[in-house]
């Protein structure tokens, strides 16, 4: 019975790991990220936008957060300039986030670092950096990725084809799940000091920065506290180095 048992434990361990990787969580954030996705499409059209807009959007820009705001703008009635420049305002935290997983796109062809590029989001990056190993980090960079990607794009199009059935994210409380998936992810890297204190004065800087800046500069404006953290580190990795 006890082999048995074990048999079957061992044949079903695919489906919470692989590579290394927990594949049960990069799966509900996918689910998470589909549902978020659906509320966009259907936001998208009750806003009076066309069908095919929301899902070549999705394709294109894939950044949840990017889309939101422009739809937003252009549903408040502001100007098309305005919606894709305040979106690409905010899709800019990307850069150092793709920087933290460089070593992801080591010894890749042009073609896969490319596509590489488009899947970066906040969540593929915590997964990754949430590795221990190299090839934990890539294989968990990819799969949330790809994951992430393939559930946005059919949500988005359940909702655009449901219309507004879906309309309200804070009503079914979504717009806190990756808040909230997010943090656990990250709390690995708060048992180190200069890391917490950095991500405490960010966070600090974020919240006060929210009252008066507009919808993705405070999350840029929090990354000044990462400076002295760097500064501090700097001169222990020219000891190490010596």
């Amino acid at each position: 019975m006890r082999s048995t048992w074990r048999t079957l434990r061992g044949s079903s361990s695919w489906l919470t790991s692989f590579g290394g990787v927990n594949i049960r969580d990069i799966a509900l954030v996918c689910l998470a990220d589909a549902l978020v996705g659906a509320s966009f499409g259907a936001i998208s059209v009750a806003a009076g936008l066309p069908l095919w807009l929301p899902v070549v959007m999705s394709v294109v820009v894939f950044a949840g957060s990017s889309q939101f705001i422009f739809v937003g703008i252009l549903a408040a009635g502001g100007n098309p300039i305005a919606a894709v420049a305040s979106a690409l305002l905010a899709n800019t935290r990307l850069v150092p986030l793709g920087f933290s997983i460089g070593e992801v796109f080591q010894n890749l062809s042009p073609v896969k670092r490319l596509l590489g590029t488009h899947l970066i989001t906040d969540e593929a990056v915590a997964f990754s950096v949430a590795e221990k190993d190299e090839g934990s980090r890539r294989t968990a960079f990819w799969l949330c990725g790809i994951g992430l990607f393939v559930t946005w794009n059919i949500g988005v199009v359940i909702g655009t084809l449901g219309g507004g059935v879906i309309t309200d994210t804070a009503a079914l409380g979504l717009d806190a799940a990756f808040p909230a998936i997010l943090l656990g992810l990250i709390m690995p890297a708060l048992r180190d000091r200069a890391t917490r204190n950095a991500a405490l004065v960010g966070a600090c800087i974020a919240l006060v920065a929210s009252m008066f800046l507009p919808s993705g500069l405070p999350v840029l404006l929090a990354l000044v506290a990462v400076v002295p953290a760097m500064l501090s580190n700097a001169p222990v990795a020219q000891k190490e180095s010596a």
